[in-house]
């Protein structure tokens, strides 16, 4: 028997270090080469890590949400092999975990002697606390009527003491209401408004309905992996960058009809949203304004203004925002956007998209799609200076001369670095834009 210390390899691209966002196996397990082990996230990308040797798991770095050094030991395997061609695995010290909170104490406060805490494994971590509240039980309901429970005999001795047509007894089964608690209000039978009044009063007799409204129990949910990534961006954007955002309202009939149009010819390109044509309407735009297609190093005090657009694209995914890049964005025509709108999109929504994919945007759109909004105030991504966002499309009455006629208005967004921005250059940029959207036969002008 012998033990292999599987130390986590580089995964490329300057990291120094990456965080544990999942276990696929705990202390105890036997593994086989070649199995998924763990998921590590980088700060870009999620990298699956697979074992290279067979045995049985007898230790692991930390829990979940904690950071592991490269080349720092991520699992020890306890191997079948007299000698695997590994030293004898030391235990999973905390010197191999990377703390971001002690990293920032540690750099504020030099000299500060380092307290480190013991590992932990998966069976540890899965644990529950102590104190924990249980989910409350759930109050039981009343009677359900006579199919929920054996029909005594005195019962069935007065089978007409509750009369109530079979609809109604369906009702009240449903709703667990006990029929011989229920009063008609005229004569004997029971009718539906009988038991809408028991449902509006009966509270006071401790009935409660079985869809009613109930406090959950609280949850304590840790903030680890891309919500983690997505909370330190955010937070380190409205830090760091002065943002102001300009809103302007765009009439986009014409767009729209144009787009109609273009989908009903499209044959086997695929469909166009609004998305393709704003990207190209930017790209067409953004030559006059290279302010916006910037990214800026406040440490260096450098502002580079790109010649190509590399546009990224926030994506809503079941692990939260992602911003795949659709790289040279000015070459491509609409179907082309549309295509690689696409595939990116799905590419982050089932976390295929690689670090190459997720890194190196110079601009940012920003769109809630279908649920739209009468305006936002989207959060730069930096180190970019400005980001933009599209709002919902409504139907509006408006004035062209003296007629009034009906016009799809939208409303847009543009949230700027004003370090970088000037408040003239994002209503010029946002004006110039807007002859675009508004007279969309110019995007196709060369």
């Amino acid at each position: 028997m012998a033990r292999f210390t599987f130390k986590l390899p580089d995964i490329g691209e300057g990291i120094s270090e990456a965080e544990i966002v999942a276990w696929h196996i705990a202390v105890g397990d036997r593994v086989e080469e070649d199995q998924r082990v763990a998921d590590m996230m980088t700060d870009k990308a999620t990298v699956e890590m697979e074992s290279p040797v067979s045995g049985v798991v007898v230790e692991l770095a930390g829990e979940v949400g904690e950071q592991v050094s490269i080349g720092a030991a991520l699992v020890v395997i306890e191997t079948d092999a007299v000698d695997v061609g590994a030293e004898e695995a030391p235990a999973l010290g905390p010197i191999d975990l990377v703390d971001p909170a002690e990293q920032v104490f540690e750099a504020e406060n030099p000299g500060v002697e380092e307290v480190l805490a013991p590992a932990h494994s998966l069976e540890q971590a899965s644990v529950p606390s102590e104190g924990a509240e249980p989910e409350a039980p759930r109050p039981a309901v009343a009677d359900a009527g006579p199919q929920s429970a054996p029909v005594k005999a005195d019962e069935a001795k007065a089978p007409a003491t509750v009369l109530a047509s079979p609809a109604v007894r369906d009702r009240a089964r449903t709703l667990g209401i006990d029929l011989a608690q229920v009063k008609p209000a005229e004569g004997e039978r029971i009718r539906h408004a009988d038991l809408d009044a028991f449902l509006r009063y009966g509270s006071a007799q401790g009935y409660h309905a079985p869809h009613a409204n109930r406090a959950r129990a609280d949850e304590t949910v840790k903030v680890i992996g891309m919500r983690r990534r997505i909370a330190e961006n955010m937070a380190a954007s409205k830090r760091a960058i002065p943002h102001f955002t300009y809103v302007d309202e765009i009439d986009v009939t014409a767009l729209e009809d144009m787009r109609a149009d273009l989908n009903d010819n499209r044959g086997d390109r695929p469909k166009l949203t609004m998305l393709p044509l704003l990207i190209a309407a930017i790209c067409k735009t953004i030559p006059a304004f290279p302010m916006l297609n910037a990214r800026y190093d406040d440490e260096a005090g450098v502002v580079t203004r790109h010649g190509a657009v590399h546009l990224g694209m926030a994506t809503q995914t079941d692990a939260g925002l992602m911003v795949p890049v659709i790289r040279d964005a000015q070459d491509r025509n609409v179907w082309q956007l549309a295509a690689e709108i696409t595939r990116l999109a799905e590419a982050a929504r089932t976390g295929k998209a690689t670090s190459s994919e997720l890194s190196g945007s110079t601009l940012t759109v920003t769109s809630l799609g279908p649920l739209g909004g009468i305006a936002t105030t989207p959060v730069i991504n930096r180190p970019e200076v400005a980001i933009i966002g599209p709002n919902k499309i409504v139907e509006r009455p408006v004035f062209r001369g003296d007629e009034i006629v009906r016009a799809k208005l939208m409303n847009l967004s543009i949230s700027c670095d004003h370090r970088v921005v000037d408040g003239w250059d994002a209503a010029s940029f946002v004006q110039a834009l807007k002859r675009y959207l508004e007279t969309p036969v110019l995007l196709f002008a060369h």
